[in-house]
């Protein structure tokens, strides 16, 4: 799991990544992110809605997930960006960990947050 500092804070600061930033999107997963120039580390969050399965238990552990993908990555994030990844897809519930680190990492350089 990220650290408290890594996480936004309220609904209201997703807001202007929602409006303003741009977006990266495979079959399963999209990526929203914007540069954040008055912060010094990164944020992020993960959108993991009802209709991608009803049981929380399955939404919070798909979450948790791709929260430790981010986390591990976190000292290639080179700038202060705020991200916001989605999940649309049920079959991310059953991804193996591989396919989903590879699925992560893939839209983190695609958007040139991190160098691979």
């Amino acid at each position: 799991m990220i650290s408290k500092q890594h996480r936004f804070h309220g609904l209201a600061s997703l807001r202007p990544v929602y409006r303003q930033g741009k977006t990266i999107r495979s079959a399963e997963i999209s990526l929203r992110y914007q540069l954040n120039r008055h912060r010094d580390s990164y944020r992020a969050a993960v959108v993991v809605s009802k209709k991608v399965h009803k049981s929380a238990v399955r939404r919070n552990r798909v979450r948790r997930r791709i929260y430790e993908v981010i986390r591990l990555n976190e000292a290639d994030i080179k700038k202060p960006h705020d991200l916001i990844i989605s999940v649309f897809s049920d079959q991310v519930i059953d991804w193996p960990s591989a396919k989903l680190d590879h699925e992560i990492i893939n839209l983190l350089t695609k958007a040139g947050i991190i160098n691979r």
